[in-house]
């Protein structure tokens, strides 16, 4: 082979290598698959990452049911919604999987719903029975049976407090047995405060000499409220706690639509996850309260109106909980009804307006 030829040859090669490598390079450089930007809020969850940081929440006028037997009536709040476990997205579907930090609020307790939740919620050999909460001008009074070597009628009273790391403290400044002080009836009975709580076998009570400690983040059902208490009252048949020094302008608030809004963060609700949450619960009717059972709201959102607002976020509006009521029937959409744009629109759907 000639000197021309053999080079003409070694260029031919290295040309068809360096061919090979760029196409090799190009292929293995070149996306899978085309990357889409979808709206904020509604995006894929695999293609906006799990935003960490806190849903702020703000509401006025809120009855949230927390249990069958138990109700808390938020006049307003504002802070934060959350996680108990860093790894798992809050979801309404699942109570524990947050709590609610307030910063700032007044919130209100039905004093007997404390005693209905106590009596339904109490195990069988709880040491008090049939017991009844009531006020006392400033003081709490509680009543019930005690389970001794005889049933002994029990009343304990008592002023409310609060503590720096915001427990309820409940000072005992009476305690009588069978109408008797209940020093009296020690050496016969060998009753005790101790006794009537039985502090050992209800999470989140706590006796402390004369005081009865209730940390109702463990003591009362889930979604757990907790923050800092400034103050407490008793507000017959209310007990108000207020959070943060927060006013209290009864009057003023009383103004404000009922709502419950989020923002910010990530939020489950049935199927759906929404990114840098943007939603708003509002209640449909006038009531002075907005009865909101995170348990069961998908029923209120089924008899309820949604709409997207222009910044993808989220506006329900709902109706009060209702065990009455039945689910609004929703027909869905199939690929038959598709097929014949003859078919009229569900019942449920609202006519475009021209």
């Amino acid at each position: 082979m000639t000197r021309p030829r053999a080079a003409l040859l070694a260029t031919i090669v290295a040309v068809a290598v360096f061919c090979l490598c760029w196409i090799l390079w190009r292929t293995r450089s070149k996306p899978s698959a085309p990357t889409t930007t979808a709206p904020a809020g509604i995006a894929a969850a695999s293609s906006v990452p799990d935003d960490p940081n806190p849903t702020v929440i703000y509401a006025h006028n809120i009855r949230l049911r927390k249990g069958p037997n138990f109700r808390v009536y938020i006049r307003w709040i504002r802070g934060q919604l959350l996680r108990t476990n860093p790894q798992t997205v809050p979801s309404f579907d699942d109570p524990e999987s947050f709590v609610l930090q307030i910063d700032k609020g007044v919130i209100r307790a039905n004093i007997g719903d404390l005693a209905n939740y106590l009596n339904a919620d109490s195990p069988s050999d709880a040491p008090l029975k049939n017991i009844v909460v009531q006020p006392d001008g400033e003081l709490i009074k509680i009543t019930g049976t005690a389970h001794k070597i005889i049933p002994i009628p029990v009343e304990l009273e008592g002023q409310l407090f609060y503590t720096p790391d915001g427990r309820v403290r409940l000072h005992a400044t009476k305690i009588d047995a069978l109408k008797i002080p209940i020093k009296g009836l020690l050496g016969g009975f060998h009753l005790e405060l101790s006794d009537l709580v039985h502090a050992t076998n209800i999470p989140g009570i706590q006796v402390d000499g004369n005081d009865i400690l209730f940390d109702t983040q463990k003591l009362l059902p889930p979604p757990h409220i907790r923050g800092q208490l400034t103050a407490i009252y008793v507000k017959p048949p209310d007990l108000e706690v207020i959070y943060g020094n927060a006013p209290n302008d009864d009057a003023q608030l009383a103004k404000w639509h009922n709502f419950l809004r989020l923002s910010g963060g990530t939020l489950d609700f049935g199927k759906l996850t929404m990114h840098h949450v943007d939603l708003t619960l509002i209640d449909a009717t006038q009531d002075p309260w907005f009865d909101l059972d995170l348990v069961n709201y998908q029923a209120q959102i089924v008899r309820g109106y949604t709409r997207m607002t222009s910044q993808a976020g989220l506006e329900i509006f709902m109706p009060d909980v209702d065990e009455k009521a039945t689910a609004k029937s929703v027909q869905s959409v199939t690929v038959e009804w598709l097929k014949d744009r003859n078919r009229s629109l569900p019942p449920d759907v609202l006519p475009s307006v021209k």
